[in-house]
């Protein structure tokens, strides 16, 4: 029987054909199944121009020049232009055959098979037994959607458990588009890929990585789990590190699933200075969370190649604990922990233990709650100081925060036309040391020794109305109680009397005070427009009535420590960073914003303005603990002038400034200003700050400086970085950098030098060079560092 054209075969047919067994075998035979792949399968339509069915359970769809059916040989042949089908595998060549009395399937030139995710392979030959047990395809290649690329000389599959590539190549690099026999730029090579489908691993023997073409390393022969196999015990890739006191070290983790919903992780490294670490990482997942455990130590047998008097040399065993962990406890309230102890203050820093190496670790035990229009966040947290200082005096002054309780509510329905909201917050701390900064005007007293807490509650209503003309006017109304239990010492009694404090102190257990405020915010839009452009004047006016500040820096100040005037907080109500200093006094605050939109695609924004203490007493000026309000600019009854405005054009060029301006004589007493540029090829942003000396709050001399970063894109691939920062007031150039980096689909490099300057101690640091190579899919290579700053 001969038959030209397409052919719709039925399921009875198919089955004695044994067709989609051979679509089957033909994705089973591959090395697909060593990659777990999520992906589009491509579109028939588009490979090949074949209409399929929308069901994949429905009939095969064949098409061949002709269909061939030998009674006596029992051999059934597809033949010229043969494309096929069924339950999403999509396959063509130029010839099938099935051998009923040998019980084989063939198919020949041309093999190209896509599967439902998308994975496309390509052949010359196969052969399989109908059981599907034995089988080979010769000349094999395989690419994933995500372009993962695995190839061989021959693949043969053995009593349906084994698979084994002969002459495997994978790689994860695209081919070049105008030569595509030239190597990729990596790949690995190696004699046999032996899947074994019992034991759900993978063995590559003799394997060799090769850098374009020529081989880097000769690896021994490894045992894998097969990728395919989420959670399985064996080695990770590994990684490679250096360090002026810790030498060259070399990580290798192994993974070891425990149960279904938990595992452990262990990382030995060895460091040619100090010796052999071990890490361990425990994982637990829960329904509605996860937590982990994780261990680290050392007995560093190289101390003294650390600075004397150090942590870091005294100390020879050293080890840390930690545990974070998350909990959804509803939909609305999610609970959890980050906490580290470690046997001395630098041990993770020091060995770089990731997410654990910051300067200041932040112990945190939180619980958070968010409601329609209401939020709760309930907070205890310790702050780890990681600074290699035997004596530990930085972290025993830090503050020990237990708890801050937040609480925030906005009233679901207008009241009397406005919005109302409740703001709330509880704030206890413990201090073990008082830390106090002495200076040429002051004594600064950053923290008080003892306990000290505070609950703050303040209620605000706000309206908007829009007159007929276009004025908008906003009235407010605000009260706000604060209530102190204290236990801390007074500034004037530290050490026997050894520092002083202008203000007046409330050395009591108890204290409160209240703030009740009614403010009016009046502004006035003015649209103009032209044939070209669009532009907005908003006239601002503001003003605050309230009495004055009760115990104005008389009650320890926590958070309000940070502090600057300038366009952002010129219409804040309160200036005042945090809760423990209250904005008193009559104040209003006036000014303007513009707004400029160019048919160019030219924006312009500005805004500039000034504030005035009309009744009252300054709050900021003020004494203060911490000298918050010294020369800020709002020290006296008219505050210095404040502006910012901001420009940017479509190709790429932009301009940032901000200014505050002596309210007498106009001099520049902060400025801030940037240029930014962005192209396809080439960006850099240049940066000028300059600050007037402000002694007894910031700096005592006037702090200048200039940066300017830029990146070179010299290709699609490769790229230049480089930063500069230059101390304009010491002729010192602080900080430089330049990296050069490699990217494409496959492979990451980069490669950093870098270069600081320890302002404290008025000396250059030693330069560091940092690396990483980046494999996709295989893992990443670091020597040194390579973060920035």
């Amino acid at each position: 029987m001969t038959a030209s054209g397409g052919w719709l075969v039925s399921r009875q047919v198919t089955s004695k054909l044994g067709l989609a067994g051979l679509l089957a075998v033909a994705s089973a035979l591959t090395p697909v199944s060593l990659l777990a792949q999520t992906a589009p399968a491509s579109s028939i339509e588009e490979d090949y121009g074949i209409s399929v069915p929308d069901d994949d359970s429905g009939p095969m769809l064949l098409t061949a020049n002709e269909l061939i059916y030998n009674h006596d040989t029992q051999m059934v042949s597809a033949i010229g232009g043969v494309q096929i089908y069924y339950a999403g595998y999509r396959m063509v060549a130029n010839k099938v055959e099935y051998d009923q009395k040998a019980g084989r399937m063939m198919a020949y030139d041309g093999i190209e098979v896509i599967d439902p995710d998308g994975n496309r392979l390509r052949a010359e030959k196969l052969d399989v037994t109908d059981d599907f047990a034995n089988g080979f395809l010769d000349a094999i290649s395989v690419r994933t959607p995500d372009n993962i690329a695995i190839a061989g000389e021959r693949a043969e599959r053995i009593d349906g458990t084994r698979m084994v590539l002969e002459n495997g190549v994978y790689t994860a690099c695209v081919p070049c588009a105008e030569n595509p026999e030239k190597p990729p730029f990596w790949q690995i090579r190696a004699q046999r890929v032996i899947q074994d489908g019992e034991t759900r691993t993978v063995r590559l023997e003799s394997p060799r990585f090769q850098l374009l073409g020529h081989t880097i390393a000769v690896l021994p022969s490894i045992t894998v789990p097969d990728p395919s196999v989420k959670r399985k015990r064996g080695f990770l890739f590994p990684s490679m590190s250096i360090g002026e006191n810790l030498g060259v070290g070399f990580s290798l983790p192994y993974y070891i699933p425990i149960s279904p919903s938990s595992d452990v992780t262990f990382t030995g490294t060895g460091y040619t200075e100090q010796g052999f670490l071990l890490e361990a990482e425990y994982r637990k997942r829960y329904r509605n969370g996860q937590h982990t455990l994780r261990f680290a130590g050392i007995d560093q047998m190289g101390s003294d190649q650390f600075t004397g008097g150090t942590t870091d040399a005294e100390v020879n065993g050293r080890a840390m604990i930690a545990s974070t962990g998350e909990f959804q406890i509803n939909p609305r309230w999610v609970f959890g922990w980050d906490a580290m102890v470690q046997s001395d203050n630098n041990f993770a820093r020091t060995y770089s233990i990731d997410g654990h190496d910051d300067k200041i670790f932040n112990n945190q035990v939180y619980l958070e709650g968010l409601g329609k229009r209401s939020s709760v966040s309930v907070k205890g947290n310790y702050f780890d100081v990681q600074d290699a200082d035997s004596e530990d005096a930085a972290e025993s002054k830090q503050a020990i925060v237990v708890p801050v309780i937040d609480y925030d509510y906005i009233a679901p329905e207008p009241v009397f036309g406005g919005q109302l909201s409740v703001t709330n917050n509880l704030t206890n701390i413990v201090r073990r040391k008082n830390d106090v900064v002495p200076t040429a005007v002051n004594d600064r007293f950053l923290g008080l020794k003892g306990n000290s807490t505070r609950l703050t509650s303040e209620v605000e209503w706000e309206r908007t109305f829009t007159t007929d003309g276009g004025l908008q006017l906003s009235p407010l109304l605000a009260a706000r109680a604060d209530g102190y239990l204290l236990n801390v010492d007074d500034p004037n009694q530290i050490n026997g009397g050894a520092y002083s404090y202008a203000g007046n102190f409330v050395d009591q257990d108890a204290a409160a005070r209240a703030m009740v405020t009614a403010g009016l915010e009046m502004k006035y839009p003015i649209l103009m427009t032209n044939s070209f452009s669009s532009h907005i004047i908003e006239p601002i006016g503001q003003v605050f009535v309230r009495p004055d500040e009760q115990y104005a820096g008389g009650l320890p100040n926590e958070d309000a420590q940070s502090f600057v005037f300038d366009a952002l907080t010129l219409f804040e109500r309160d200036k005042f960073s945090g809760y423990d200093r209250v904005e008193g006094g009559t104040r209003a605050n006036i000014g303007f914003r513009y707004r400029g939109v160019y048919d160019s695609g030219m924006l312009v924004n500005g805004l500039f303005g000034q504030s005035f203490q009309l009744a009252g007493k300054n709050s900021f000026a003020s004494p203060d603990l911490v000298g918050v309000g010294i020369d800020s600019g709002l020290e006296s009854k008219r505050s210095d002038y404040v502006g910012a405005a901001s420009v940017s054009f479509p190709f790429g060029l932009s301009f940032t400034g901000g200014a505050r301006f002596d309210e007498e004589d106009f001099t520049l007493q902060r400025t801030d200003f940037g240029v930014g540029y962005n192209s396809r090829w080439f960006d850099t942003a240049l940066d000028y700050t300059n600050i007037l000396a402000q002694p007894g709050y910031a700096y005592n001399e006037r702090n200048s400086e200039i940066k300017s970063t830029s990146t070179f894109r010299l290709n699609d691939n490769w790229g230049v970085s480089g930063s500069l920062t230059y101390d304009l007031a010491n002729n010192v150039l602080t900080n430089r950098w330049v990296g050069l980096t490699y990217e494409d689909i496959c492979t990451i490099f980069s490669i950093t030098y870098q270069e600081d300057w320890d302002n404290n101690n008025r000396e250059a640091v030693d330069w560091t060079i940092g690396a990483r190579l980046t494999f996709r899919t295989l893992g990443d290579i670091v020597v040194g560092s390579d973060s920035l700053n």
